[in-house]
């Protein structure tokens, strides 16, 4: 009788004699496992940014219909700002979701010709563990505003807000929880150092576009320097890789009001601990029209 998930059946199931056939090499279950386990993973940072768009659409369909005070509420200066802060959370999810894919179609075809341990490889056991950490971690609340955008309409069942806000805490639990994703993250450096290397010469593909994100990095690379504090300092450490890089990949792709509002609030620390709480000077307008439903 889970929170939520209900589609989904749940079970521990013990097997007595049954019929089995191997998958894979003998000897070699948890590597051909892990390889499932990481796809599973990329599924979860696929389905928070999946979750997070319809959160958008939610929120934003409402505002433009519903009135207050003489405005529709997309209309009211801090809805807006709430409305776009919402907006950024998703983008920046859907672009680190599409990168990951990305990893993984370059890392099979690696594979598939004979090589190891490529620059793609390396890349997609590294992000997938910060990507499904980080997004994970912020579908819970992204969903709960959202749905707090809808007023009491968003705490009725039929809204289908309150089925989102329930499953959006199994994404984080499911093949990992914070700490076994952060603590990954630890062991593929441990395993493979050159694996920092590749991931922080994606992120500085961004290099000189933006000071807001090449300060970033450069704090990132500092917070490797005591190595000795890195596993209690491991979310911390994630947490920042996982927003340089998507700072990286909306400064390279996004509209300059998306990466403008990123930068700003998620690494100059120009944003507060709340969905919407960006600067005054964010292009609001841009942000939210970029992800509006035009029905």
């Amino acid at each position: 009788d889970k929170l939520g998930n209900h589609s989904n059946a749940s079970s521990e199931v013990e097997f007595h004699g049954a019929w089995a056939r191997m998958v894979g090499e003998p000897g070699r279950g948890v590597p051909t496992i892990i390889e499932m386990v990481g796809h599973t993973r990329l599924d979860c940072v696929i389905g928070a940014a999946a979750g997070m768009r319809s959160g958008v659409a939610s929120a934003t369909h409402h505002a433009a219909h519903r009135g207050a005070f003489g405005k529709t509420l997309i209309d009211q200066p801090l809805m807006r700002n709430v409305l776009a802060d919402l907006c950024l959370e998703s983008e920046a999810t859907t672009a680190l979701a599409m990168r990951l894919a990305r990893a993984y179609d370059e890392a099979a075809a690696d594979a598939d010709a004979g090589e190891n341990d490529t620059d793609a490889q390396l890349f997609k056991r590294l992000a997938t563990a910060v990507g499904k950490y980080w997004t994970c971690k912020r579908a819970p609340n992204h969903a709960f505003e959202a749905l707090e955008c809808l007023g009491g309409n968003g705490y009725v069942e039929e809204s289908g807000m309150p089925r989102l806000y329930r499953e959006a805490p199994l994404a984080s639990i499911w093949e990992g929880s914070g700490n076994v994703m952060s603590l990954d993250v630890l062991r593929a450096l441990t395993r493979s150092p050159r694996s920092l290397e590749v991931f922080l010469g994606e992120v500085e593909q961004a290099q000189g576009a933006d000071p807001r994100l090449d300060a970033g990095v450069q704090q990132l690379k500092d917070q490797f320097a005591d190595p000795t504090t890195l596993e209690t300092r491991a979310r911390r450490v994630v947490e920042s890789m996982a927003l340089c890089l998507q700072g990286s990949l909306l400064v390279r792709n996004a509209p300059p009001a998306v990466a403008d509002a990123f930068c700003a609030s998620r690494l100059d620390g120009d944003g507060g601990l709340e969905y919407g709480t960006l600067p005054s000077g964010v292009d609001f307008e841009s942000i939210i029209a970029r992800s509006r439903p035009q029905l």
